[in-house]
């Protein structure tokens, strides 16, 4: 059976090798024909006209131009020299990238399409005769040793004489190729085929000689097997990057094949260093993409491998081939490359619009080699520090120097712009990586402190680190902004935004995981160091960048990234409401400071201060800790812990009144106004529950002081409104006032209503709870409305007018419930004949009271209020006093009903006759 297959095999190869012959022999004979049939036609236009450039240069190369072969494909053989033109596989990308590589190319015909015809008899007997070539050499080998004809020593000379014949006769043929046929069959060229299946024979030849026989030691068929995959990778610029990706495989199969039982990790990652730049560097000279893509996954891939599976491992020599692989990435290839040709052409009629400058800096040339080199080295850093990996010692410095190192790639040029990020992104999450494993997660969560990892990192290595990176991170900033990449801004604004946010990132984990919140001298004096410094660097950009609106956004950028800086200083060196108090005069001082500097990022920053204070409000409102904050009412620590910012901002949004942004003036303002509000709020709040600041439900008298604030401050609003027009103002006040008017609904009526609450009014009648938590808010929002007529909408004062009439009917209902019930009004307690019959008297008091006033005014919502009252105590005396009122009382019920209401009726007759009368006197007159 084995005997069959070995002779069907080499039958199958020998077919092949003739049938790719004569199609070559035949494509030569036909391209002879088409060059005497081009020559003939030159002599007839010469008398005519002069040739085209375009037409003589194919001439001298000996190549024709397409034009040139459609005029003359004339024949029997036109439609195989049709189907010959192209060669398949190649992208058109590649094939102008190799037309551009070489000093005379001849004419690409990546427009034309290969036929089956074509495909069948020009590649796939190439294709098949190799395969069947290895499997024939294979076949027969097995045969001998099953046959018992040959030593292993003579089998294994004569694999390895094969093996060469292969390799010398690829060299044979393709210096005896035709160069058409070359550069059409490129993928599927003899010699290349020939080459490949040689070093895949000498290849097994070294393994059987060694892991099989034992006939070579380890160190020698590393070295053989090394020499192998080189030479192919070599033989890869002569043959193509398909026998460039085999020599990139048996470079990364070797020390599979030889192993020795002590590791030795710098002989292996020292030899995938070699292989990686001999790779890197044939792909450099031809601008390969696939093969050094690969390369890089491969290299990471071993990285991975040994650092997940040695137990313990050695990280110096893994570092070693990254550091190899990151620095060829930067200045070897891809390096300076720029884009080719088909790459940088101009987009076709009815394509996509040209892309944006941040997209082409994000879609760089030869993406996939840069992109796949800094994956690799970030992750493998990342790695290095995990707890879930056993290294000899905790490789901190080598995770500092891979980072440090792609940083310094990422620097150099626009196209490394991945680096850059990577860089970026291992740092901050490798020093978290640090700061947890420091064991202080025990302090934020004590669920933390039983499953602390085996390793623990002193924190101060881990504030080191961070320092360290920062530090690196700010100068390769520094270095990319003094070149001025005035071709790329936008590379430019990337390093200002990892100079503002890594610095920030780093120093914030190293001091809120290992860091002294009392006083830490060391992470304060790192961070206002930093901060002076990009201040600095602002600085010296705006002088010499004075003009270019571009560079606003790295100064901008580089401004917010001090801010943070000093903010962390201020958290290391201060506490409570120190910090809060400088936070504030921090953010202040950058809007004071466009008195010196008109950089426009400048009130932007006092915004971020007061965002910051927020955050820190939200995080603790007593500002200074609830042991700690008095009980004193206003007088407390609460007055300077927002009344102060407060007041700074209100300064600053003065200051501005003039900035050209509106946005930001805007903004201050807001911020303002939204202080003013939260420290009268707080204050309230302290001395309503005896100095506590808790989560208890506020009592109904502190609810009314927020609804009185609210209606004053929509007021004040007003009226800086109408002195100087702001939309914030304008917006504002009437927000405000729609949410105290919903406040009301779902507060006063229902939830804190002491009918339904219990709550108790008071000992003195009047001056009570009903007082504050009705009477006045139906003041103030009656007042609201008259002093907003004109100036808001008709609906908005429309709904403020019926507020304050439905707090005026609460108090005066409540109040004849407290008349007749005492101060407790809760349901529980009954209705008494005489209260159920005030309520009507007093609904039909008010609602002649909501009449007159309506009229008085000429507000009509005031007065629909008026008949809805007056409807409702019609509605009461008919269903209600009818069942429940006897005698006198049901009757001087209906008496006191029918008066007003006829009352009612002759005051509506005489405005409305009044009014006729007055329209008739104008008609007459006009």
């Amino acid at each position: 059976m084995l005997e069959s297959i070995a002779l069907l095999a080499f039958v199958m190869a020998l077919a092949a090798f003739l049938g790719g012959r004569k199609t070559a022999e035949r494509l030569d004979r036909e391209i002879a024909s088409l060059k005497a049939e081009i020559a003939q036609l030159a002599k007839e236009g010469a008398g005519g006209t002069t040739p085209d450039l375009a037409a003589a240069k194919p001439t001298e190369t000996g190549f024709p131009t397409a034009a040139e072969t459609d005029a003359a494909a004339h024949g029997p053989w036109s439609g195989a020299r049709e189907d010959a033109r192209i060669a398949a596989g190649e992208s058109a990308a590649e094939v102008e990238s190799e037309a551009t590589a070489a000093p005379v190319a001849p004419p690409e015909a990546a427009a034309w399409a290969e036929s089956l015809e074509s495909r069948i008899g020009g590649r796939w007997p190439v294709w098949v005769g190799g395969l069947a070539l290895a499997l024939g050499g294979y076949f027969l080998v097995q045969y001998s040793i099953e046959a018992g004809l040959l030593s292993p020593a003579v089998r294994l000379v004569l694999a390895a004489v094969f093996g060469l014949a292969l390799g010398i006769a690829g060299e044979v043929i393709r210096r005896g190729a035709e160069p058409a046929i070359e550069d059409r069959f490129r993928n599927a060229m003899i010699p290349g085929v020939l080459t490949a299946a040689g070093a895949v024979t000498l290849f097994g030849v070294v393994y059987a000689a060694h892991g099989v026989y034992g006939f070579i030691g380890t160190g020698i068929a590393f070295v053989l097997l090394a020499l192998i995959s080189l030479a192919t990778v070599g033989l890869s610029l002569l043959h193509g990057q398909a026998l460039a990706g085999l020599g990139l495989l048996a470079s990364l199969l070797t020390p599979l094949f030889v192993s020795s039982g002590e590791p030795r990790p710098w002989v292996l990652f020292g030899f995938l260093a070699v292989a990686w730049l001999a790779t890197l560097a044939a792909s450099r000279l031809r601008r390969w993409r696939a093969v050094p893509t690969l390369a890089n996954a491969g290299l990471g891939l071993w990285g991975l491998a040994y650092v997940a599976l040695a137990t313990p491992f050695e990280a110096p020599p893994v570092t070693f081939a990254l550091l190899v692989m990151v620095a060829g990435v930067a200045l070897i290839w891809p390096g300076r490359a720029e884009p080719s040709a088909e790459a940088s052409r101009a987009p076709p009629i009815g394509a996509a619009t040209e892309p944006g400058a941040w997209e082409r800096l994000f879609t760089p040339p030869h993406l996939a080699v840069s992109i796949s080199a800094a994956i690799v080295a970030t992750v493998l850093s990342l790695l290095f520090i995990s707890p879930a990996v056993d290294a000899a010692h905790f490789p901190v410095s080598e995770f500092m120097v891979i980072v440090v190192a792609l940083a310094a790639a990422g620097s150099l040029r626009p196209s490394a712009a991945y680096a850059a990020l990577l860089a970026a992104i291992g740092a901050v999450v490798g020093t978290w990586s640090l700061t947890a494993l420091s064991g202080v997660l025990g302090y934020f969560d004590p669920s933390f402190a039983d499953s602390s990892p085996a390793i623990v990192v002193p924190g101060r290595t881990a504030m080191l680190t961070a320092m360290t990176l920062s530090g690196a991170f700010v100068l390769f900033a520094v270095f990319v902004l003094q070149r001025r990449p005035a071709d790329n801004r936008q590379f430019a604004a990337l390093w200002a935004g990892i100079a503002a946010v890594v610095p920030n990132a780093l120093l914030a984990m190293s001091f809120v995981m290992t860091g002294n919140f009392a006083f830490d001298l060391p992470h304060g004096l790192a961070a206002f160091a930093g901060g002076l410094f990009l201040l600095g660097l602002i600085e010296w950009l705006n002088r010499r960048d004075a003009g270019e609106v571009a560079a606003d956004v790295d100064q901008g950028l580089l401004a917010l990234g001090s801010f943070g800086l000093f903010v962390i200083g201020l958290h290391a060196w201060t506490d409570g409401l120190v910090t809060t108090l400088a936070i504030a005069l921090l953010g202040a001082g950058y809007s004071f400071a466009t008195r010196l500097r008109s950089w426009p990022i400048l009130p932007w920053v006092t915004v971020a201060g007061a965002v910051v204070i927020l955050a820190r409000i939200a995080w603790e409102p007593t500002i200074v800790g609830p042991g700690t904050l008095a009980t004193t009412p206003v007088f407390n620590a609460l007055l300077p812990g927002y009344g102060i910012p407060a007041l700074v901002l209100v300064a600053s949004a003065y200051f501005l009144r003039v900035w050209p942004d509106l946005r930001v003036r805007n903004l201050l303002q807001a911020l303002a106004s939204l202080f003013v509000l939260l420290t009268l709020a707080i204050l309230v709040r302290h001395a309503m529950n005896h100095g506590a600041l808790d989560s208890s439900v506020p009592t109904l008298g502190e609810q009314a002081i927020y609804t009185l604030l609210a209606i004053g401050a929509s007021g004040i609003f007003m009226t800086l409104d109408g002195r100087s027009p702001s939309p914030v103002f304008r917006y504002g006040g009437m927000a405000l006032g729609v949410l105290s008017m919903l406040s009301v609904l779902a507060a006063h009526l229902v939830g804190l209503n002491p009918y339904f609450s219990g709550e108790l009014l008071g000992s003195v009648p009047f001056f009570d709870l009903l007082l504050i938590g009705y009477l006045l808010p139906a003041i103030g929002y009656s007042g609201l409305a008259w002093y907003a007529r004109r100036r808001r909408p008709l609906p908005y004062v429309a709904a403020l007018a019926v507020s304050g009439a439905v707090l005026a009917f609460a108090w005066a209902t409540l109040s004849v419930r407290r008349f007749w019930q005492g101060q407790n009004v809760a349901d529980w307690k009954s209705f008494l004949q005489g209260e159920t019959y005030t309520y009507s008297v007093v609904w039909l008091v008010l609602g002649v009271l909501l009449l007159v006033a309506g009229s008085r005014f000429d507000a009509k919502s005031v007065r629909i209020a008026s008949a809805v009252l007056v409807f409702v105590a019609v509605l009461k005396v008919f269903l209600v006093d009818m069942s429940n009122l006897e005698g006198f009382l049901r009757a001087l019920s209906f008496i006191g009903l029918g008066a007003v209401l006829i009352g009612i009726g002759l005051f509506y007759q005489k405005i409305l006759s009044s009014s006729s009368g007055d329209a008739g006197e104008g008609a007459r007159r006009a």
